[in-house]
C-alpha cells in the first residue's frame, strides 16, 4: 500500500448512492459460490485481497457482490471484511474494465450498507490516482491523517 494513500469518507445518504443499471449482472455471493469467487480474486488479484475477500465471504449473508457476464464471474467487491463500514476490496477483470462494473459494484455494496443503517462508509488505503474515480462516482473525500487499518498489516 502506498505510504501516500488516505481512506476516504462517503455519506451514504446522498442521492448519488443508488443502484446503477448496467447490462451486467451484479449479485450477492451465495455462499456456496464462495469457493469460484476466490478462484477468481486469486487468479486476478493479490494474496492480501485473496484473505480480506475471505472474510466478507465466509459470513452468514456475505458482504460481498460479484458482477457476472452470463455465468463468468467479472469483478468483485466487498464491505465489512477488514473492518466495520469499510467497502474493499473490489477488482474487475481487465478485459471488462471501462465499462462501469466497478461503478456498479461500489454502489451495489454502498446502497446495501445503507440499507444495513450505516450513514457513512470509508474507502480504506486509496492511492491519490485513485481519488478522482471515488470522488466522482461516490462523492467520496479523502479523510486527512486517517489513521489507516492496513498499516497493522504483518
Amino acid at each position: 500500500m502506498a505510504s501516500n494513500s488516505l481512506d476516504m469518507l462517503v455519506d451514504l445518504y446522498q442521492p448519488i448512492i443508488k443502484e446503477l443499471d448496467t447490462p451486467f449482472e451484479i449479485v450477492r455471493v451465495l455462499s456456496p459460490s464462495s469457493d469460484k469467487v476466490l478462484d477468481f480474486i486469486g487468479t486476478h488479484f493479490s494474496k492480501g485481497w485473496l484473505s480480506e475477500a475471505k472474510a466478507g465471504l465466509y459470513k452468514n449473508h456475505p458482504t460481498c457482490f460479484i458482477a457476472r457476464d452470463d455465468s463468468k464471474i467479472i469483478g468483485f467487491a466487498c464491505y465489512d471484511a477488514t473492518a466495520k463500514a469499510y467497502f474493499g476490496p473490489t477488482g474487475v477483470d481487465e478485459v471488462y474494465r471501462g465499462k462501469g462494473i466497478g461503478k456498479a459494484l461500489l454502489l451495489k455494496c454502498l446502497v446495501s450498507m445503507k440499507e444495513e443503517g450505516y450513514g457513512y462508509a470509508i474507502i480504506g488505503g486509496v492511492e491519490p490516482k485513485n481519488w478522482p474515480f471515488y470522488e466522482k462516482v461516490s462523492g467520496a473525500v479523502p479523510i486527512q491523517n486517517s489513521k489507516k487499518i492496513y498499516q497493522r498489516m504483518v
